[in-house]
């Protein structure tokens, strides 16, 4: 009987202890008794590390009953933790994801949060984003994302060269064609690239698919339920490609894009091909610095005009506990104060109307916010606009393609047989 009733005791005792630590979670997220939020985001590395603390620890002064956790990771394995992280039990509560298809996956994973409600309470702060940057994070008319930044890639050209050989922005491929033909001619090297990460060959690669396929087709073949990339355009875009090797500097397939952006920097080549927020990066050059968006191609079907480029943004989970604490953050990161300081530490260009001005721009980064504003439509990143595994087949085999491995022939082949196994994944 006392061993009964000892046994009793015992988990009668575990059972308070029990209750009271469940009852200590739930009243609180931390000792502190505060609200925590979890933060995820790229940047571990300058400037942007420095950005979003400072961001972080002035909203929390703002809001001292918000605690903010902060994790970051770089580019490539951001790409694969945060599928997993959002995959758990415990997601982080907002977490950045770039646009499009990449953004859509969570959507279709029941992972993000639909914020459509909060852009329609708070039309004061909605209003004062950029309309065009918050398209690329709609799904079905519902909104999944706030945009933080938006940026496009452009081509980059030294002037004093240009201006010694009297040459002009050329604005159609033959005209472009040209100009690289007469700068080789003058021992230049003609067009800086390097590809030993293949995203910068995504931009090539994608920029031609819009000029050369029709809009209808390629919103098909990105589709991945859909998608055969059988259209003859897509070879003869890859041939495009192929058509600028010669005027490329050597061994592309080693060089980082990084090393090619300092190369243009140093007056080493004439003309670079990058994205506008990378303009702060160029540093002080002894020339100036002139930029046109990729020419229009003769031959092409598709958009003649789109400026490729994509916002990127932040995303809530659906998991949140804390979704109104969430939106809060999201909105003061991208009220016009945050918008202004990210453009003038970062160099990045922010999402909201109005933040980049004269006090904290060089005249070239403000033509190009310019360019972002005017352009009548944005073609996405390409590598965020398709199935993973489509952009690794297709990006895999256009590097091969660089060094003489392959063919555009033999690069589509394997691109084709990527999607026919996606789509067949896509009907389970």
């Amino acid at each position: 009987m006392k061993k009964t009733n000892l046994i009793l005791a015992s988990l009668l005792s575990c059972s308070l202890m029990l209750g009271g630590c469940a009852g200590k979670q739930t009243s609180s997220d931390s000792d502190t008794g505060k609200t925590t939020l979890t933060f995820f985001h790229r940047w571990p590395k300058e400037p942007e590390k420095s950005y979003f603390e400072e961001v972080v620890k002035e909203f929390e002064k703002q809001h001292p009953d918000i605690d903010i956790k902060t994790e970051a990771v770089l580019n490539d394995s951001y790409k694969d933790k945060i599928k997993v992280m959002t995959g758990t039990n415990t997601p982080p509560d907002v977490y950045f994801s770039w646009s499009d298809e990449f953004a859509r996956q969570f959507v279709r994973g029941n992972k993000a949060l639909d914020l459509t409600s909060y852009y329609k309470k708070d039309s004061a702060w909605s209003s004062k984003l950029v309309q065009s940057q918050i398209k690329p994070y709609t799904v079905n008319k519902k909104i999944y994302g706030v945009p933080v930044t938006m940026d496009g890639k452009m081509f980059f050209y030294n002037k004093d060269i240009f201006d010694k050989l009297g040459l002009k922005a050329p604005t159609n491929w033959n005209e472009l064609l040209n100009v690289l033909s007469v700068l080789k001619k003058k021992h230049y090297t003609a067009l800086e690239f390097g590809s030993q990460d293949t995203w910068t060959i995504s931009h090539y690669v994608g920029t031609l698919n819009q000029r050369m396929i029709k809009p209808d087709v390629l919103s098909k073949d990105y589709n991945s339920k859909t998608g055969t990339f059988t259209d003859k355009g897509y070879v003869k875009a890859l041939e495009k490609l192929e058509e600028l090797v010669p005027y490329f500097n050597k061994n592309t397939n080693s060089i980082d894009h990084e090393y090619a952006r300092q190369q243009f920097s140093n007056g080493k080549a004439a003309m670079f091909y990058a994205e506008t927020a990378e303009i702060k990066l160029f540093g002080p050059t002894k020339f100036k610095i002139g930029m046109f968006n990729f020419p229009k191609v003769e031959d092409g079907k598709g958009n003649a005009t789109n400026l490729t480029g994509s916002p990127e943004g932040f995303m809530i989970s659906s998991k949140t506990k804390h979704p109104k604490e969430a939106m809060e953050f999201l909105e003061f990161l991208t009220s016009k104060q945050m918008g202004e300081k990210l453009v003038k530490e970062v160099g990045k260009y922010s999402a909201v109307n109005d933040t980049a001005n004269s006090s904290n721009s060089t005249p070239e980064q403000l033509e190009a916010v310019d360019n972002i504003l005017q352009a009548k439509e944005m073609a996405p990143w390409f590598d965020m606009a398709i199935d993973a595994r489509i952009a690794d087949a297709y990006l895999t085999g256009a590097q091969l393609m660089l060094n003489g491995d392959k063919t555009p022939k033999e690069v589509m082949k394997d691109v084709q047989k990527a999607a026919a196994s996606v789509r067949a994944e896509s009907k389970k």
